[in-house]
């Protein structure tokens, strides 16, 4: 069936374009935009006027838990989530139990995304069983469909093993996502080492885990074309390296998160294990050093790391409850209050760094609205205010919790078909 999207604000990063016009989409594919289109015999009609109608969102950092703890998410329950947050694409990380380091855990987890209605692609592990000793097949498990490699959760210590990825993933066109906290500068993880730390009487995760690991990381990468992102940045020191590296390395990007662009460690003081996330929410310079990178390009990416945990998990101790929060339904409110509505990207470059950068980078078919073009689409409100107090997420792990925050999401659109529609 037909699919028209009248009079919405439409947003194109791809393109540059921007502003007011009908979608039609037939057949999971985008056929027309443009103005006054006609209405198709049976097309099922959205009325988008004063909303913003842009790409389906894509969020290459999620970790739905599936196989292995699906008690916090799975791969259907996290694919609502996303859906609710406008997202149409989520790329899987491989920390799950076992491990994505095989053919069939890989065909599992992409043959139940198939059921959820939205695309879920996933990457493999860089070693096998996250143990940092050898690397997978990334050949093999690259032709059964993954679509980049990470040990996500676990840094790759041995510097041989990183060149050796390096070599593997460039040969093959893959890309390759860092976790970069090096385990010798930490004390106690998810908590910044400085005044957090020091307010719980813990030693905390010090800068310097991440400073290292992304130093020694971009200085291996040069020359050898392998594409390479850092993830989940969070000090400013970091966001510095990326620059320049940047400046000689055409293949390095890096990615954000809400809560590291949002939130400092004075969240960690406040909302405790809510806040408990790897790594760390630091200080405002580090903040305001990530808007930074958003804003000059040096960060290429706006990542959720959404990271489902239970209730029980999260009520124990501060040191013992593991780290990380759940992100897919506020990330684009997020990036609406704290980077469009304080004036640090406009919106077109906040949707570019959710959508059609993150889809380039994974070598994905997203992230744009052409003729001819996938039909994935989100419908949003940026104005219109809703309660963060009720997700689709199996978990709540969130300090946002209970916020009112911009960007109501209408419509989520994927392959022509509406997957998620807003109530009442």
């Amino acid at each position: 069936m037909a699919l028209l999207i009248k009079g919405g604000h439409v947003v194109d990063p791809a393109s540059g374009y921007e502003g007011v016009a009908d979608i039609l989409a037939e057949n999971g594919k985008i056929t027309e935009i443009g103005q006054d289109i006609r209405i198709p015999e049976g097309a099922e009609v959205i009325d988008a006027k004063g909303k913003t109608v842009a790409p389906g969102l894509v969020d290459v950092h999620v970790h739905f838990r599936d196989p292995g703890f699906t008690y916090k998410e799975d791969i259907l329950s996290g694919a609502k989530a996303a859906a609710k947050g406008g997202f149409t694409t989520v790329v899987l990380m491989a920390n799950t139990n076992p491990p994505v380091d095989n053919e069939e855990t890989l065909r599992y987890v992409l043959e139940k995304g198939k059921k959820t209605g939205i695309h879920v692609e996933t990457c493999a592990n860089i070693t096998l069983g996250m143990k940092g000793k050898e690397l997978t097949d990334m050949d093999k498990l690259s032709a059964a469909g993954a679509v980049g490699f990470t040990d996500d959760g676990i840094p790759v210590l041995d510097e041989e093993l990183v060149k050796q990825a390096y070599k593997a993933a460039a040969g093959i066109g893959k890309p390759l996502s860092f976790h970069e906290e090096n385990p010798a500068f930490i004390e106690n993880n998810g908590i910044n080492a400085g005044k957090a730390a020091k307010h719980y009487g813990i030693g905390g995760s010090d800068r310097q885990a991440e400073i290292w690991m992304v130093k020694r990381d971009l200085a291996l990468a040069e020359g050898t074309g392998a594409e390479v992102s850092i993830q989940h940045i969070s000090a400013k020191e970091a966001v510095g390296l990326v620059r320049e590296a940047k400046k000689k390395n055409p293949h390095i990007h890096a990615e954000a998160a809400p809560h590291h662009f949002t939130l400092t460690e004075e969240a960690a003081i406040r909302h405790g294990v809510l806040a408990k996330m790897n790594p760390p929410l630091r200080e405002e310079e580090d903040r305001m050093a990530i808007i930074e990178g958003l804003r000059d390009g040096t960060i290429d990416m706006i990542a959720t790391d959404h990271a489902p945990h239970s209730r029980e998990e999260k009520e124990r101790g501060l040191t013992e409850a593991p780290s990380g929060i759940i992100g897919l339904e506020t990330a684009l409110s997020l990036g609406i209050r704290e980077l469009v509505e304080k004036g640090y990207l406009t919106m077109a470059e906040l949707v570019s760094r959710m959508s059609w950068q993150p889809a380039r980078f994974y070598h994905l078919d997203a992230g744009y609205l052409s003729e001819g073009g996938p039909a994935d689409m989100v419908i949003f409100d940026s104005k219109e205010q809703w309660k963060a107090d009720t997700f689709l997420s199996k978990s709540s792990n969130s300090p946002f919790v209970g916020e009112w925050l911009p960007g109501t999401v209408y419509y989520t659109v994927c392959s022509g078909k509406i997957v998620y529609t807003k109530k009442g």
